[in-house]
């Protein structure tokens, strides 16, 4: 059995970026939960500085993340990203989850 894999990104907006930075991370939502191996794919804006952003991912397995890193709209956002944002990712395994 193949475990289920978690990406918690966390994005914060490079000075005068928000607006396109939120834009490229709506335009990620549809497509990344269209995929046949993802289970979730969430955005989130933090309540104390709106210039941080979390996405929350959860993929079948790690083929699935794979497939996802593949994707034009993946690709599309990794040609953005650096100059929109800092940004750093967890990728985790299920230790105990519901």
């Amino acid at each position: 059995m193949t475990a289920n894999v978690k990406i918690v990104a966390v994005l914060t907006a490079r000075a005068d970026t928000v607006d396109r930075l939120r834009a490229l991370l709506d335009a990620m939502l549809k497509p990344s939960r269209a995929e046949p191996g993802n289970l979730r794919y969430d955005l989130w804006q933090d309540q104390s500085d709106p210039n941080r952003f979390v996405l929350d991912e959860l993929y079948a397995d790690a083929d699935a993340v794979t497939a996802h890193r593949a994707t034009p709209h993946f690709q599309n956002y990794l040609s953005q990203i650096g100059d929109l944002a800092e940004r750093g990712a967890f990728v985790l395994n299920p230790v105990s989850a519901t």
